[in-house]
């Protein structure tokens, strides 16, 4: 089965370092043909003297992983003996885009051996997450993986621990110079740090509110304490915090948003894309197009072009939200969803 299907691989640059994108070839094939634990292998390609590949499993391996896509990087080079190597999988998007979310790196090197051949994720990615962000192209899906070999005389440099530093700064409290106040909570931090990730806390603080801030705190008002937290931990450390999930993404995509910190905003809009239901769906709508993010209005666009998922929308809590603040939005999803054939009632509907 699996010659109907394929994975071609293409080295992007380097020798001991190398980026490999493969491709997997009609991905809905590959699915319907091949069963749990069975998969296809890319052709080998050399990186730092040894032969690899990738192995890709669209139905999971083991048994327990059938709801994802099982992914693996194998040492093919014959009596190999203890290759250590770094790796990081990850899904590309339709333009060849890197996709955050979806990249996977190990917390530390890897051993290749005659014993273990192969290192990986046996839950790479659910399948029904990839399906549902629509990040495939011509029924193709985009895969990348960086691997740079150590060799037994190299010194591994060890990864930046700046981020830790500055976190336990903000911890620490050590040498603060500006307060907030934000839901009745103190909350401190230094300017210059803020100044340096965003454009408009330098605005705000070397600007008109530079002799305010410093004698008195500083009133955030329409936030809570525990957003603008988890806002100053991203500032401080670029990285979003372990109670990250889709509500305080909502809640990070509009503080982002303010204060013009654009990783944040990505990475708060990629989270709010890759978990649309029909429970969120209306909230996220009316987040989307209050503020203009134009990525997530349109994923929400093609979850309810299921009539069952509109259906569902309209009973959720969001709903009635939706329609009073953005009555436009739900005419301009109406216009769309309504065949080409019926251009004339489009018209009447964007005029009501």
């Amino acid at each position: 089965m699996a010659e109907h299907c394929k994975i071609s691989a293409a080295i992007v640059a380097g020798s001991q370092e190398k980026s490999c994108v493969l491709k997997i070839d009609r991905y809905s094939r590959a699915k319907a043909l091949l069963k749990n634990g069975e998969g296809l292998t890319s052709a080998p390609f050399s990186v730092g003297g040894h032969d690899w590949t990738i192995e890709y499993y669209p139905n999971g391996y083991p048994k327990d992983c059938t709801d994802f896509i099982s992914l693996y990087l194998a040492l093919q080079s014959a009596g190999a003996e203890d290759v250590n190597a770094k790796y990081t999988l990850s899904v590309l998007g339709k333009n060849g885009e890197l996709l955050p979310s979806y990249s996977r790196t190990p917390n530390a090197i890897r051993t290749f051996s005659r014993g273990i051949t192969s290192w990986g994720y046996h839950e790479f990615i659910k399948k029904a997450d990839l399906e549902a962000l629509a990040h495939l192209r011509d029924d193709c899906l985009t895969l990348r993986c960086d691997i740079t070999v150590i060799h037994a005389q190299e010194t591994s440099v060890p990864p930046s621990d700046l981020h830790r530093h500055l976190g336990d700064l903000l911890k620490n409290k050590d040498a603060a110079d500006v307060t907030f106040q934000v839901g009745g909570q103190p909350l401190s931090a230094h300017r210059c740090v803020l100044a340096a990730r965003s454009s408009v806390f330098k605005a705000e603080l070397f600007g008109a509110m530079q002799e305010s801030s410093a004698a008195s705190p500083i009133e955030i008002c329409d936030m809570e304490a525990d957003v603008f937290k988890s806002l100053l931990h991203f500032i401080y450390t670029d990285s979003v915090p372990p109670e990250f999930d889709v509500v305080m993404a909502g809640h990070l995509l509009v503080a982002a948003d303010r204060y013009n910190i654009g990783r944040l905003k990505l990475i708060c809009e990629e989270k709010l894309c890759s978990h649309i239901d029909s429970d969120m769906v209306a909230t996220s709508l009316a987040l989307a197009e209050q503020h203009g993010f134009r990525r997530l209005k349109d994923a929400c666009f093609q979850f309810l072009t299921s009539p069952s998922n509109f259906e569902a929308m309209t009973a959720s809590d969001g709903y009635e939200h939706l329609k009073s603040s953005c009555p436009y939005v739900l005419r301009e999803l109406i216009a769309r969803i309504i065949p080409t054939e019926f251009k004339s009632a489009k018209d009447i509907i964007m005029t009501i």
